[in-house]
C-alpha cells in the first residue's frame, strides 16, 4: 500500500526511511551515500528533508509491506517563483526484497500524478546511466535528455555516468 507522508508523521517515519536507505545503499544503489553507510547517518540526511517537508516543499510517499517500509518516492517542488510548474524526483527506493512486483513503477505513477494534480507540468530526474532505474524512467515515458560521464560515484567509490531525465505532464 502506498501512502503520502503526513509532515506531522515524518519524524516518526525517519527510522524506518533511514532503515530503508541503509539497505538500498548496501545493495549498491547510488543515492548519494558512500561505504561505509550507517543508519545514524542515513536518519541525520532523513532529518534534514524536516523543513522542506513542513513548508510542503518536499513530498514524501511510503510503500508498507508485511516488515514495515518497503519503498519511497519524493517530490520535490522548485522555490523560485519562475519554476513553479517544475519539480524533482528524488530517492526513488524499493527494498531489495520487494523488488520485481512493479513497486518502483506505482511509486513513480503516483508521484506522477500527485504533481500533475498540483499543477506541476514538468517533472525532472537523474539516475545511473544503464541501471534498473533507467530503464524504468525510459519505459514509463520518460525522456533522456543528457548523459554525463563520471558525474557521481557508488557507494564503493567508482565513478559512474549519470543520466538526466524530463517528463512533461498534461
Amino acid at each position: 500500500m502506498i501512502s503520502r507522508l503526513a509532515p506531522d508523521d515524518f519524524p516518526a517515519t525517519v527510522k524506518s526511511l533511514a532503515d530503508l536507505l541503509v539497505d538500498v545503499v548496501a545493495g549498491g544503489a547510488s543515492l548519494g551515500f558512500r561505504f561505509p553507510f550507517r543508519q545514524e547517518e542515513a536518519a541525520a540526511w532523513w532529518r534534514t528533508q524536516q523543513p522542506a517537508v513542513s513548508d510542503g516543499t518536499m513530498t514524501i510517499w511510503v510503500a508498507h509491506g508485511p516488515g514495515g517500509v518497503v519503498g519511497t518516492i519524493s517530490l520535490v517542488v522548485d522555490r523560485k517563483p519562475n519554476g513553479r510548474h517544475r519539480a524533482d524526483v528524488i530517492k526513488l527506493m524499493v527494498h531489495p526484497d520487494a523488488r520485481g512486483q512493479g513497486l518502483a513503477r506505482a511509486l513513480l505513477a503516483t508521484a506522477e500524478q500527485a504533481a500533475a494534480q498540483a499543477g506541476v507540468t514538468l517533472l525532472l530526474l537523474d539516475t545511473v546511466t544503464g541501471s534498473a532505474a533507467d530503464h524504468l524512467y525510459e519505459g514509463a515515458g520518460w525522456t533522456r535528455f543528457g548523459i554525463v560521464p563520471d558525474y557521481a560515484t557508488d557507494p564503493g567509490g567508482t565513478l559512474e555516468d549519470c543520466s538526466f531525465f524530463y517528463k512533461q505532464l498534461t
